[in-house]
């Protein structure tokens, strides 16, 4: 591929910059290194930070036209290079190549809506003509609240850092994005993009570094927003020593759905088995525990297993790959651990259960039975393509099942009860309610985020827009 297109190098205060100390940069199914990554050493990271806070003092009074031409440049830019953003993501990311071109018409949609937002953007009248306020008009403004510090994940490694580039740079906010290690080439095209955009130099930094100096960030009270995007240990670590920073963490969970004895069991077959394997299962909301009332339960089995079967694993950049390559070896290993060790407990392996391809890092659709909440398989967040799927008595105790978990992201149900629908959306503890749809649908502008151990606030352009701005308020 044609990575030396690519320039290589951090973006820090409108300057590209290298450094003595890299980090390697692999194909995730080949095993060729793309790429030889430059981290950010301490002095890069302060004057990043410095460059960040300097830049909010004027960046900050930008009006509405000037934000939404550097999104446009962004939107502009994307689209130019679509093929090599989705080519970048395949590699370095192990996508399969249909979900990666999926990713860019994402990110370009998001983009686009953000656009729209930012053009509606303002505060708000408030009646104060009454008691002392007679004869005065009141209304807000909003202002932000300082820099953004975005720590981004590696499995959507351009989408999920424009879901903080956006609100930022909507609010008038500069912000210092950090990509994971893993994906970072993704970023560093998009530097290419900021570099020759109307973008004032501090505004979008991409610093790429080690952890130890992305917490020396979290802790700097210089940047007055964290948002992160990633495991839910590190994401509570991070809020504890971030200070007095606005802190937004979106961290994954263990979605769950429960099959209604009136559920559509083809549909639902079909629909959850694609959001169980998709990418290998790594995404935040993949389907990975699934409860069916016991009536339908053998039905709803042997359809699932047919759907299993058509699953095809592989080289993510073949068209039709739907499960590919996990994204480290140790990944792989830890999963293969985590299977095993459900069946010595109990756990019954219905499909997969093995490493399907060791060179490449490709491990089975798997698909279990009998396993219980404190399973690792249940319990943890697989990250792996590998479903449970159990009986329950009824639909209450499916919704109890889901809810049995310190996760909390988003579920689904499938079922054509009125009733049973309105139970689920009440009872349901989680950010989001999927009537029969798989937990993994999302579209950019929605309210996306968590409840228990997924999460703090919300992504989306127009809720993370509030989210990242406060109120002043004006009385004449």
């Amino acid at each position: 591929m044609k990575i030396s297109r690519i320039n290589i190098k951090n973006l820090i205060n409108g300057r590209r910059t290298s450094s003595e100390k890299k980090l390697s940069v692999i194909d995730k199914f080949s095993g060729e290194t793309l790429a030889e990554a430059p981290l950010a050493d301490a002095g890069q990271v302060a004057e990043a930070v410095e460059a960040a806070r300097k830049t909010f003092e004027h960046f900050k009074f930008s009006s509405a036209e000037k934000r939404i031409e550097i999104l446009q440049h962004l939107y502009d830019g994307i689209r130019e290079h679509a093929g090599l953003f989705t080519e970048l993501i395949v590699k370095e990311a192990g996508k399969p190549l249909s979900y990666a071109q999926n990713e860019i018409r994402r990110a370009l949609d998001n983009l686009q809506t953000g656009i729209r937002e930012v053009y509606h953007f303002s505060g708000e009248m408030i009646p104060m003509d009454y008691l002392n306020g007679k004869g005065k008009t009141a209304y807000t403004l909003r202002v932000p609240y300082g820099p953004v510090l975005g720590i981004s994940p590696f499995n959507f490694p351009l989408n999920l850092a424009l879901h903080k580039i956006i609100p930022a740079i909507g609010s008038g906010s500069p912000i210092i994005l950090k990509p994971a290690p893993q994906t970072p080439l993704t970023m560093f095209l998009l530097a290419d993009i900021i570099e020759k955009s109307p973008v004032p130099g501090g505004v979008i930094q991409i610093v790429l570094t080690d952890n130890a100096l992305a917490e020396r960030m979290v802790t700097d009270d210089r940047l007055k927003i964290l948002s992160f995007t990633g495991s839910d240990t590190v994401g509570w670590h991070l809020k504890k020593i971030a200070g007095r920073k606005k802190v937004f963490l979106e961290m994954g969970g263990n979605a769950g759905v429960v099959i209604d004895r009136s559920a559509d069991l083809h549909r639902a077959a079909k629909k959850l088995a694609y959001g169980s394997f998709l990418y290998a299962g790594q995404i935040c909301i993949s389907t990975q525990r699934i409860y069916v009332v016991e009536e339908k339960f053998n039905a709803f089995v042997e359809l699932f297993l047919d759907e299993t079967r058509k699953i095809l694993s592989g080289n993510p950049m073949h068209p039709g790959t739907v499960n590919g390559p996990m994204i480290s070896q140790n990944d792989l290993q830890r999963i293969d651990r985590w299977v095993m060790e459900a069946v010595t407990q109990g756990a019954k392996v219905l499909a997969g259960g093995k490493v399907l391809d060791p060179a490449h890092n490709i491990y089975a659709p798997t698909v279990l039975t009998g396993t219980g909440r404190k399973m690792k398989v249940v319990d943890n967040e697989v990250f792996a393509p590998v479903v449970n799927i159990n009986p329950v008595s009824n639909f209450d105790e499916g919704i109890d099942a889901v809810n049995d978990s310190r996760y909390g992201l988003q579920a689904s149900v499938y079922s054509d009860s009125l009733k049973n629908i309105r139970k689920a959306i009440e009872k349901l503890d989680v950010g989001g309610v999927m009537i029969n749809e798989i937990p993994g649908f999302r579209i950019d502008s929605m309210p996306y985020g968590g409840t228990k151990d997924s999460g703090l606030g919300r992504e989306g352009p127009r809720f993370a827009l509030r989210a990242y701005t406060q109120e002043k308020l004006i009385v004449n």
